[in-house]
């Protein structure tokens, strides 16, 4: 894991090289005031050496003015290094993701995906960049300012030293206190966000159902959390401050005391005396800062191994010899086909076999949770099957790659996604390559063209997140022309029309009714007046294909079919077709 994290370093090793330099100056810097006060009290005072007195400390002055224009160099670029290895972590994860199974997204909370994308590589920039910095810099601040500080006197100095322990032990132990305290405001603050962009999202039910004082009062139940949470961090934090500056004052009395002590016998002089008053925030400052690096070190190392837990999750791979599909007509054939999720429930479609001519519609009906959507999931190659095979066009799905599978496959859903950004975005999903007449020409086949140009934008209006500014129907026809624009040789319609109201599905169903035409159509329905005309109707119940004909044998021969029908459409209700409207497919 190491040597990966240091692999990120590569691209900037002369600024990286750079900054530690400017660091080891400023630290360097930070030892020339006592080193220069020591002269002055011991030499150039007391033999008033006036010239020096001013020569060194205009040095000074001058050293200062170098370590501002160092600290900037090192705040900065410091920082853009981090930065920089940040956005490389976080482009690589994300490139990651995208290539992750489809099964990886149904066991992970996108909360936890974008926690590791944001926060946890946060966490390790800031290792990246101060990391060094403090350990190095840190560490050789130390030891150079023991050295000098040995040099003046050593028994005063092995005695500071001695104190050392006793503010490493505070330290951690109210830093302990501290980090966990403030972790557990993060986990409320994650708490209230997750309350709120709830509330928000579904603000349209609670207004519909008066829910507002509910919503408020789960609201205030994490705000109150958080309140609490805060005391506790801010508490921790005071003691830790409060209690570690105590301790860096003791510093100051004992050095009082015991350089007191030393120049009242004799050992050691005023201008040696002086000069450790002056040295030990130069010591000691330093010192806390490796305390910090521990815990900045433990953050960092514990995202970067969230970071690569990720990474490690093989990739969705195609076959060795998977070749893409040069012409495409559009057979399908499900041949003793069995899946399973890997849990408990076991298979969720057992021994299916189903074939459809190019051309042809495929109607998938039955109760909810029979299988009908895995099983169109598993044309695309978005699960790979247990046993069995999913073939197009005569060839095992698992032998096309995905592209060139994927390409010729389009897809309607119930719960239509749109992405926030405009209408013309939305429907260059379909092909990003179009030109603006093809996307217009794909609006208008599905009946929104009429729409988008009575926008004040048009094409450009932004829908907003989700499509939130569009009704059902409105986001239901840019699935529609994002179709279009891609033009398959396979469609499937999971239950494309299901969440429309009745006048909304007779417009859409003359845009779904131009789709299919000329292409293979799998349509997924709970409606049967939609599937009447399909050319074969396949009823799934429990993973299996227990009835398979066309609408009028499935009618003759009494079954399931006969009685899921006859419960939709009972005597007293006529079928919608019969209100002078054409089948939806």
């Amino acid at each position: 894991m190491l040597k990966k994290f240091l692999s990120y370093y590569k691209p900037y090793k002369w600024l990286f090289t750079a900054d530690m330099l400017a660091s080891l100056l400023i630290s360097g810097i930070g030892i020339v005031y006592p080193i220069v006060t020591n002269a002055m009290l011991n030499d150039f005072i007391p033999n008033r050496m006036f010239d020096k007195i001013i020569l060194f400390g205009v040095l000074v002055l001058v050293l200062y003015f170098i370590r501002m224009l160092l600290r900037y160099f090192v705040q900065y670029y410091g920082h853009m290094i981090g930065t920089g290895m940040q956005a490389q972590m976080r482009r690589e994860l994300f490139g990651h993701l995208q290539k992750l199974p489809y099964s990886y997204f149904d066991h992970t909370e996108t909360g936890t995906i974008i926690s590791r994308i944001t926060n946890d590589l946060f966490e390790v920039a800031e290792l990246a960049h101060h990391g060094p910095e403090n350990l190095i810099v840190s560490s050789l601040t130390v030891i150079g300012s023991f050295i000098y500080l040995c040099t003046i006197n050593v028994p005063l100095t092995l005695i500071i030293f001695c104190c050392v322990p006793v503010l490493v032990f505070v330290s951690a132990y109210f830093r302990h206190k501290m980090r966990d305290a403030f972790k557990e405001r993060r986990v409320t603050t994650a708490e209230i966000n997750a309350t709120t962009e709830s509330s928000i999202t579904g603000v349209r039910v609670t207004k519909a159902f008066c829910g507002e004082a509910t919503e408020f009062e789960k609201f205030e139940k994490n705000n109150q959390k958080f309140v609490q949470a805060c005391k506790k961090a801010y508490k921790a934090m005071g003691l830790f401050h409060s209690i570690s500056s105590f301790v860096t004052d003791v510093f100051n009395v004992i050095i009082i005391i015991a350089g007191g002590l030393f120049l009242y016998a004799g050992k050691i002089n005023f201008g040696d005396y002086a000069t450790f008053i002056v040295s030990v925030n130069v010591f000691i400052n330093p010192v806390t800062t490796l305390i910090g690096f521990m815990e900045q070190y433990q953050n960092g190392v514990t995202g970067f191994s969230r970071f690569t837990e990720i990474l490690e999750i093989p990739p969705e791979k195609e076959n060795a010899g998977a070749a893409p599909l040069e012409t495409i007509k559009g057979d399908i054939e499900f041949r003793n086909v069995c899946f399973g999720y890997g849990d408990e429930k076991g298979d969720v479609l057992k021994n299916i076999s189903l074939k459809i001519k190019a051309g042809q519609k495929l109607a998938l009906v039955g109760h909810s949770g029979g299988g009908k959507t895995t099983l169109c999931h598993l044309i695309p190659n978005l699960y790979r099957v247990d046993r069995g095979e999913v073939l197009v066009d005569g060839k095992n799905v698992n032998d096309i790659t995905f592209e060139s599978l994927r390409k010729n496959i389009g897809i309607v859903q119930q719960d239509v996604f749109l992405f926030d950004g405009t209408i013309k975005e939305n429907i260059l999903y379909g092909d990003p390559t179009a030109s603006d007449e093809r996307v217009i020409d794909a609006a208008k086949k599905a009946n929104i063209h009429d729409f988008v140009m009575g926008l004040d934008n048009g094409y450009d209006t932004n829908i907003g997140e989700r499509g939130v500014r569009l009704s059902g129907g409105q986001k239901q026809r840019i699935s529609i022309a994002r179709a279009f624009l891609k033009d398959p040789a396979m469609l499937i319609l999971d239950e494309a029309t299901s969440a429309l109201d009745n006048t909304t599905e007779i417009a859409i169903q003359r845009s779904l009714d131009k789709l299919c035409k000329g292409r293979t159509t799998i349509i997924v329905a709970h409606r049967l007046s939609t599937v009447k005309n399909a050319d074969e109707i396949a009823v799934i119940e429990d993973g299996k294909v227990i009835e398979k004909g066309t609408h009028k044998e499935l009618m003759e021969k009494g079954g399931v079919y006969k009685k899921l029908y006859d419960l939709q459409f009972r005597e007293d209700e006529k079928p919608r077709e019969t209100h002078g409207m054409a089948p939806l497919i």
